[in-house]
C-alpha cells in the first residue's frame, strides 16, 4: 500500500514516518514539494504520486500566533483538509486526517459538578482561531463525501521539536521555581502513542478483504489520547519526576507551584477540560491506549 504522509517535520508526521516506513512505501512531501497553505497545489501533487491512502497531521499549530495571523490557519486547517479530500474522493481513497480537543469550548460537567470526556457527539464550540480552523478542516473533510478517519487528539508532545515537555526540561534546568497553570486539565498525549494507534488502525486497512466494506464499517470521527487526565501543573510535576528518574536534570529540580489561568493570560483562550473520552476508539478497533503518566515514561525513556 502506498501512503501520502504530510507534515513529517511535526511531531506526528514525524512518528509516522519512522513508524510505517517499515512496512509500506511512503510518499512524505517536504514543504517546498507540497505546501499547504498553498491549498491549490495538492490535487496536482497528490495526482501526480497516486496513493492508496493519505494521512495527513500536518496543521497550524502555532494557537496564540493563529489569533493574529487567521487567514493562514484557516488555509492550512481548513481549505488544505478540504482540497485533500476532495482528491482522495476523486481517487476513490481514504483519508486519515488529526484533529484537536480545542473543537469544544471546555464546559462540559457532570451531574455533580466535576469533569466529563468529551465524546465525539458532544456539540462542539471552539473558543479560539485555532479551534475554529481545526472544525472547519472536520466540516469540510465529512462534507467532502470521501472516505475519512478524524482523529480528534490533546497536549500532543515529543522528543523533538517545539512541545510543551521540551519547554518544561528546558526551564527545568535554568529555573529553581516554575509557576504552571492548574485549572485547565486534559490528557496529555505522546506523538508515539499516536502513531502506534494509527499504525495499527492502517495494518486492519491493509488486511482488509474488501478495503470499501472497511472503510463504511469505520468511517467516522475518533477521539485519540492517552487515559486519564491531568493539569498542565500535574503534568509538569510527572515531567520533573520522569526527568530525575532518567537523568535528565542537570541540578536539582526547581520548585513547582500552580497558578490559575488568569494569571497566565495568552492572546488565545484556552478550554478549561480537555478531556476526551476515547471509548470508542479502543471499542471499535480493539486498541489498547495507555495511560498519559506510562507514555511520558517510555517517551522520557
Amino acid at each position: 500500500m502506498k501512503i501520502l504522509i504530510t507534515g513529517v517535520s511535526g511531531q506526528v508526521g514525524h512518528a509516522l514516518q519512522q513508524q510505517l516506513g517499515h512496512s509500506y512505501q511512503l510518499t512524505t512531501p517536504g514543504r517546498t514539494d507540497l505546501d499547504l497553505s498553498r491549498p491549490d497545489q495538492i490535487r496536482d501533487y497528490v495526482f501526480a504520486t497516486r496513493p492508496d491512502l493519505i494521512i495527513n497531521p500536518a496543521a497550524y499549530t502555532a494557537v496564540d500566533k493563529a489569533e493574529s495571523e487567521p487567514e493562514i490557519a484557516h488555509a492550512v486547517n481548513a481549505l488544505a483538509p478540504a482540497a485533500l479530500a476532495a482528491t482522495a474522493r476523486e481517487l476513490g481513497i481514504g483519508l486519515i486526517h488529526y484533529s484537536t480537543d480545542y473543537v469544544f469550548d471546555g464546559s462540559l460537567r457532570n451531574a455533580e459538578g466535576g469533569l466529563q470526556a468529551y465524546q465525539e457527539n458532544h456539540a462542539t464550540n471552539p473558543l479560539n482561531v485555532y479551534g475554529r480552523t481545526k472544525l472547519a478542516g472536520e466540516q469540510a473533510i465529512i462534507t467532502s463525501g470521501c472516505q475519512y478517519l478524524i482523529f480528534r487528539t490533546s497536549w500532543v508532545y515529543s522528543r523533538f521539536g517545539k512541545n510543551f515537555l521540551l519547554t518544561m526540561l528546558r526551564l527545568a534546568n535554568e529555573r529553581d521555581e516554575l509557576r504552571v497553570v492548574n485549572d485547565q486539565w486534559g490528557a496529555p498525549t505522546s506523538s508515539q502513542t499516536i502513531s502506534d494507534a494509527t499504525t495499527a488502525i492502517v495494518d486492519q486497512l491493509a488486511l482488509a478483504s474488501n478495503p470499501q466494506v472497511w472503510w463504511q464499517q469505520h468511517q467516522g470521527i475518533y477521539h485519540l489520547t492517552t487515559t486519564g487526565h491531568t493539569s498542565w501543573h500535574g503534568f509538569t510535576g510527572e515531567i520533573l519526576h520522569q526527568a530525575a528518574l532518567h537523568g535528565l536534570l542537570s541540578k536539582t529540580a526547581p520548585v513547582l507551584h500552580g497558578i490559575p489561568a488568569t494569571e497566565y493570560p495568552t492572546p488565545a483562550i484556552r478550554p478549561v477540560n480537555s478531556c476526551l473520552d476515547t471509548t470508542n476508539i479502543r471499542q471499535r478497533f480493539g486498541i489498547t491506549l495507555p495511560n498519559w503518566q506510562h507514555a511520558l515514561a517510555t517517551c522520557l525513556s
